[in-house]
């Protein structure tokens, strides 16, 4: 597991330090702007930077998207998770018979009944659509991004496999 470690800057933003298990060093500022600058650092001589870009605000929501495969996701992992501190993000597969099937996200209660949030859908047909809207049809095959700590993404994968939902 990787190592991170967050500073405040006062006036700036904030910075967060991330040292690989492969013994990488990467700092990522986030200024108060929403640009982002993000430096590399030598492994044999962690302050010397190799390299150095920055990002706007939309550069890096886009590669944010594509780090953390909504973009693409790898065809070895059926179900991927990431953890932020108590946070979960975790991609769900709509397999069919899903009691949630043909409802849509406000029908269903998603938010209020579970505390998840669906962060965006990647429909059977590739076609992805991020923040769905409570009209938004749940469908067999559809991978959906939710957010939530752990017993609220429990609990929305309940609410949808649930028959008669």
């Amino acid at each position: 597991m990787s190592n991170i470690r967050e500073t405040a800057l006062p006036g700036i933003g904030h910075k967060f330090e991330i040292k690989t298990r492969g013994g990488d060093k990467l700092v990522v500022i986030i200024h108060d702007d929403g640009r982002r600058e993000l430096y590399h650092f030598y492994y044999d001589n962690p302050d010397d930077s190799i390299s150095m870009i920055s990002l706007d605000d939309n550069e890096a929501r886009q590669v944010s998207a594509i780090i953390g495969g909504m973009a693409y996701k790898p065809k070895a992992l059926e179900s991927m998770e990431v953890a932020l501190d108590d946070l979960v993000i975790e991609w769900f597969k709509v397999e069919p018979g899903s009691g949630g099937i043909g409802k849509n996200i406000g029908e269903l209660g998603v938010r209020q009944k579970t505390g998840a949030s669906i962060m965006a859908i990647i429909g059977p047909d590739h076609i992805k659509k991020i923040n769905p809207g409570p009209d938004q049809v749940i469908e067999a095959g559809m991978t959906l991004i939710i957010a939530g700590e752990r017993p609220h993404i429990q609990a929305f994968k309940n609410l949808i496999l649930k028959k008669g939902t």
